[in-house]
């Protein structure tokens, strides 16, 4: 009868031992923001000086002055792995969203573990939106089902954006274009949400749909080819253990690539036919220029390639 008080007596004690703790680590993580923030400014006033200098500078030491300005771009990069365990400041887009909330994952188990639940979200929802696309196309030609499957598309990007957003916080390399390219595809999604029915939307809707269904299926296998390729270089500490599977070709992914260039061809080819057909229906019809928002896909993903 006397172990239940001595095991609530235990729990208590070790409970306050975690909120001493706690209450330790949140005053070390302000301790190292500040610190970090005040050599981020030095490093900044040394670079703004060097910059200065350098305008009067010889040929020796200007190389100086190159090789200083290597070690400062070093240090930065040591100070963004660093903030990548600290709380900070949301975005815009995540203070909008969820307001200032620390959305900073603590451990490395917990980072992978997100980014892994990322990449398996994408998949899922590849398959989901392939097969609500095949459905839609072959099966329900119906205006509500399609309004469903535009819907899908409009959160899945929102969803993604908002993730990435998260993964960005936490130390996460994505490049801006590749955000960028899902809000564009998000307001893509609402334009044919908000489409009206009529016949210029039901002479676009089955180009759209069988497009859909050939860009989730070309996801797909980059979505494997990518993750294997990515496994092998984390397993050799050539790649980031955030570092993502991404639309589209990256310079990293040549090694092993035999297949897929083919379908990424094909890809970008029914993007033009796309943004091509849509405007020559809409200079034959009074209704909104539609194409000029496929043609902005197409544009922001020929440069999200380029760059």
């Amino acid at each position: 009868s006397s172990n239940p008080p001595t095991n609530i007596s235990q729990t208590l004690e070790t409970h306050k031992i975690y909120r001493q703790k706690l209450e330790e680590l949140t005053n070390l993580q302000a301790t190292c923001s500040n610190a970090i923030s005040k050599q981020r400014k030095c490093l900044k006033d040394l670079r703004y000086s060097l910059n200065k200098g350098a305008q009067r500078c010889d040929e020796k030491e200007l190389e100086l002055i190159t090789d200083i300005k290597s070690q400062i771009k070093e240090k930065e990069n040591v100070f963004f792995d660093m903030e990548a365990y600290l709380p900070k400041r949301n975005g815009l887009y995540l203070n909008l969203v969820l307001g200032n909330v620390n959305v900073t994952l603590l451990s490395n188990q917990a980072k992978f573990a997100y980014k892994d639940e990322y990449e398996k979200f994408k998949l899922y929802m590849t398959i989901i939106l392939m097969f609500g696309a095949i459905t839609c196309l072959f099966f329900l030609n119906c205006r509500v089902t399609d309004e469903i499957f535009n819907f899908l598309l409009v959160w899945y990007y929102c969803t993604l954006t908002i993730r990435e957003s998260i993964l960005m916080s936490n130390g996460s390399r994505i490049k801006g274009w590749w955000v960028s390219h899902h809000y564009v595809s998000t307001f893509l999604s609402g334009v044919m949400l908000t489409w009206p029915e009529g016949p210029m939307y039901q002479m676009f809707r089955s180009q759209f749909l069988a497009f859909s269904i050939y860009q989730s299926f070309v996801q797909f296998l980059q979505y494997y080819y990518q993750s294997g390729c990515l496994y092998r270089l984390r397993a050799l500490g050539e790649r980031n253990q955030l570092d993502l599977t991404v639309e589209g070709f990256q310079s990293w992914m040549w090694r092993g690539l035999t297949f897929l260039l083919p379908f990424l061809f094909f890809g970008h080819v029914s993007k033009n036919l796309n943004s091509s057909s849509a405007f020559a229906e809409y200079q034959t019809t009074a209704l909104p220029p539609n194409s000029k928002y496929f043609t902005i896909r197409r544009t922001s993903h020929k440069l999200m390639q380029a760059h």
